[in-house]
C-alpha cells in the first residue's frame, strides 16, 4: 500500500510560523512521525512540499501512474483558492482525507471555504499535527477494508 502526504505553501515554515496557531512541531518532525507510523503499520508511504499551486498539481497528477492508494493533503491556503488542485484530484480519481492543523472555522471566515472537502473522504480539522496521524489511521485501515477505493 502506498500512501502520499502533501503538504502546501508555508507549511516549510511550521515549528516557526505562528507556534500559538500551528503548535511548535516542524514539517520534519511530523514526517519522521508518520513514517514511523507507516512502517509499524506495513504501508509506504511519501512526503511531498510546496509552496507552488502548479508543483503540487504537477505532483498530484503522477499519482496515478505511480500507483499510489490513498492521499492526505493539507493544502493550506490553496484550500481556499485552487479549482486546478481540484480538477487534479477528480482526475486520478485517488482517495484523499484533507487535512489541517487549526480549526479552519475559529479563523478568518475566508477560511470557512473549501474547494476540496466535498470531494474528500472527509475532511480533519483542528487536532493540530495529530490529524496527519488520524487520516493516516484511516486511510490505512479504510483501503484494507476495502471501504474507500
Amino acid at each position: 500500500m502506498k500512501i502520499s502526504v502533501i503538504h502546501g505553501p508555508n507549511l516549510n515554515l511550521l515549528g516557526l510560523r505562528e507556534p500559538l496557531v500551528y503548535g511548535n512541531k516542524t514539517l520534519k518532525g511530523i514526517n519522521k512521525q508518520l513514517s514511523n507510523k507507516a512502517l509499524a503499520l506495513g504501508c509506504e508511504i511519501e512526503f511531498f512540499q510546496s509552496n507552488s499551486e502548479g508543483e503540487i498539481v504537477d505532483y498530484i497528477q503522477l499519482l496515478k501512474e505511480r500507483n499510489f492508494d490513498g492521499l492526505i493533503l493539507n493544502a493550506a491556503a490553496y484550500t481556499h483558492t485552487s479549482i486546478a488542485i481540484r480538477d487534479s484530484l477528480l482526475a486520478i480519481d485517488i482517495p484523499f482525507i484533507e487535512v489541517h492543523i487549526s480549526n479552519v472555522f475559529k479563523r478568518e471566515s475566508f477560511r470557512h471555504k473549501s474547494y476540496l472537502s466535498d470531494i474528500a473522504v472527509g475532511v480533519i480539522s483542528g487536532f493540530g499535527y495529530m490529524g496527519y496521524e488520524y487520516a493516516l489511521d484511516f486511510m490505512i485501515k479504510a483501503l484494507k477494508q476495502g471501504e474507500i477505493r
